[in-house]
């Protein structure tokens, strides 16, 4: 569903997934570096977006999600996993409970299939599925600190870029997401990928609620304290005029060890990008990505705790 914002002056329409929104809007440096000063906002209007209404939503939600929901606050923005019986995401959101529906949006092309599979899992439960991708659009703005996610009328999405402006772009915002080391389903992640893997313990996973699908995976490798791979921030030497493409191999030496996922330019770091690799490399090793030579910043501690860096 392409945005109206793509007709906003300067607009660059994105590439792959994130063609329907734009790109940047002539400098993509200049918006992140209006996005870390906490002004403007991001068009992701091509998020899908689902609501779940019904009295049994979050005590449902909540026995199939890896989120504590029952006694959601309203208005307070969460976020969730489903999991494969062995412990695999096969699903990943973002929420918000308004005290009637629970409104998630994901990934594009992300909600058909989820919508699916609630409806394969609704039983006897009072609960309604609706994809309103239609009807909704998301934007993010990083002034609102708590939640940066706002649902917007896709009737009234140009209105609100009139009063949130003004707009950056998808390649500034994953900068920034990238550089804090924040995963993204689908790209940051394949079929194989567990919570304690990507850093998704306490900010997708609450350790402390009642059995779901693939508890005992997260749990186990929880309490061991070492996932099978680790995501890394790779920094790139920035030599070549590229970044590298999404799903190439990273390499120490000759052997591989691990994917790209996302990478992007940032206005500080130069090029930089997040790669998921064997937990047993060395996280003072040099790499190559996608043949280009790649230092790591820890993202999941290969060893300890939480696996989730300090915020900074």
């Amino acid at each position: 569903m392409t945005s109206p914002l793509l007709h906003l002056p300067g607009a660059v329409a994105g590439d792959g997934v994130d063609a329907p929104v734009a790109a940047h809007y002539g400098s993509f440096n200049r918006e992140q570096r209006a996005l870390e000063q906490l002004d403007g906002f991001v068009d992701l209007s091509h998020r899908d977006v689902v609501r779940i209404e019904g009295p049994d939503r979050l005590t449902w939600l909540h026995s199939l999600t890896t989120q504590h929901l029952t006694g959601l606050t309203p208005g307070t923005g969460t976020q969730a996993l489903i999991l494969s019986p062995q412990g695999h995401v096969e699903h990943a959101f973002r929420g918000t409970d308004d005290g009637t529906a629970f409104t998630l949006h994901t990934e594009p092309g992300a909600a058909a299939p989820l919508v699916e599979f609630l409806e394969r899992m609704k039983f006897m439960t009072r609960v309604e599925i609706t994809d309103v991708t239609a009807e909704l659009a998301v934007a993010w703005r990083p002034s609102r600190v708590d939640d940066p996610y706002e649902l917007v009328p896709r009737d009234r999405l140009t209105a609100y870029a009139e009063a949130a402006g003004p707009a950056a772009g998808t390649w500034a915002f994953e900068a920034l997401r990238i550089a804090r080391g924040e995963p993204r389903f689908g790209l940051d992640t394949d079929h194989r990928t567990i919570p304690n893997e990507v850093g998704w313990i306490g900010s997708a996973v609450h350790l402390d609620k009642g059995c779901y699908r693939g508890q005992e995976t997260v749990a186990r490798v929880h309490t061991l304290g070492r996932p099978p791979r680790r995501l890394t921030l790779l920094h790139l030497d920035g030599t070549e005029n590229r970044l590298p493409t999404a799903g190439a191999d990273v390499r120490l030496g000759d052997k591989t060890v691990g994917f790209v996922g996302s990478s992007a330019r940032h206005h500080e770091l130069g090029p930089i990008a997040l790669a998921l690799l064997k937990r047993n490399v060395d996280v003072s090793a040099e790499l190559t990505a996608d043949g280009m030579p790649a230092t790591q910043e820890v993202v999941v501690d290969p060893e300890v705790g939480l696996h989730v860096r300090p915020l900074r």
